[in-house]
């Protein structure tokens, strides 16, 4: 294909995803799960047990990491998670989405190792959709259902973090 038939197609592809209601949320206009009809909640099941629901992350601040054992760069996930965990489980609910795989991938990648947070799993996609999840592993901030932060997991959250949960950020 040629670069500028390409592009063109890429402009479309965007402008179909921002028409949906699947692009990121326009400045100032970030909508919350209640705000939303029901048909457009995505509720996740959890590997080991419980579920994950857009109505949960209006309650307090919830931080999440959305990965997959088949992304090379989140071969170190679940350390990374348990150390978030370890970080901010006493200020805020801490679990991890995993992108578009089935429960025994995931198992199998987990095996011998302990994120020390729940994982959910998101296998259409549509959580990760919903959110603009663009790369893996990403970090999301939720603070009363409000996104705070939404970004490349960095080698060291908690800056990050403590920097999206300011009374004056946002």
């Amino acid at each position: 294909m040629r670069p500028r038939a390409a592009a063109i197609l890429a402009s479309i592809a965007l402008t179909l995803l921002l028409a949906s209601g699947l692009g990121p949320a326009s400045a100032g206009a970030q909508s919350t799960a209640a705000d939303r009809p029901a048909a457009d909640r995505v509720t996740l099941v959890g590997l080991a047990s419980g579920e994950l629901s857009e109505a949960d992350l209006e309650d307090g601040v919830t931080i999440l990491v959305v990965w997959a054992s088949w992304s090379p760069r989140c071969r170190d996930v679940a350390a990374r998670i348990d150390a978030l965990a370890a970080s901010w489980a006493s200020r805020a609910r801490v679990a991890s989405v995993v992108f578009q795989e089935e429960p025994a991938a995931v198992r199998d990648f987990l095996d011998g190792k302990d994120p020390g947070a729940p994982v959910f799993i998101d296998t259409s996609g549509a959580f990760s959709k919903k959110h603009s999840v663009t790369t893996l592993p990403t970090l999301l901030v939720f603070d009363a259902g409000k996104t705070a932060f939404r970004g490349k997991l960095p080698a060291d959250p908690d800056p990050v973090i403590e920097r999206a949960l300011e009374p004056d950020a946002g």
